[in-house]
């Protein structure tokens, strides 16, 4: 028996490094996910797919480990970064791209995330454990748009 907990995230800031330094970072999975809080293990699965496994987290006496692989597709004259999820990889499904944009002195950067994860809990346990993970995934992406943030020089 599974629950499944989706996750819908967006967010929209803006940076005071230029678009290339942006661009380089976020298109290069590993450099990009070194910001990330909590991530355990980033294993290359080769042609443009990675497999993030979280760090364990507790909820009671349950322990949870969120495992997904996605597919990285970047475009430089586009400004965008996009991923899809790999079947078959973990426990989740995750989607999402980044849109960079240059402005005349800072970048403009937007994140949308999706997700479907999938706990190995009772269905009845939905309405307690879902809010506690989306909560929790929800504060891990916001700190890694902080950490960002600080690498890119601050938000203007």
């Amino acid at each position: 028996m599974a629950l499944t907990v989706s996750i819908d995230l967006g967010y929209e800031f803006e940076v005071k490094a230029a678009f290339n330094e942006v661009f380089d970072v976020l298109s290069d999975v590993p450099t990009s996910a070194s910001h990330f809080p909590k991530v355990d293990k980033l294993v290359d699965l080769g042609k443009g797919s990675y497999r993030w496994e979280m760090a364990k987290i507790g909820i009671a006496q349950i322990n949870l480990q969120t495992i997904y692989a996605s597919k990285y597709v970047s475009d430089r004259t586009k400004g965008s970064v996009v991923w899809t999820p790999v079947k078959g990889e973990g426990n989740a499904l995750v989607s999402g791209h980044w849109k960079i944009t240059e402005k005349k002195k800072s970048t403009s950067i937007v994140l949308q995330i999706n997700g479907e994860l999938s706990l190995p809990l009772p269905a009845m346990m939905k309405m307690v454990v879902a809010p506690v993970v989306e909560k929790e995934f929800e504060k891990l992406v916001e700190q890694y748009i902080d950490n960002l943030t600080k690498r890119f020089g601050g938000e203007v």
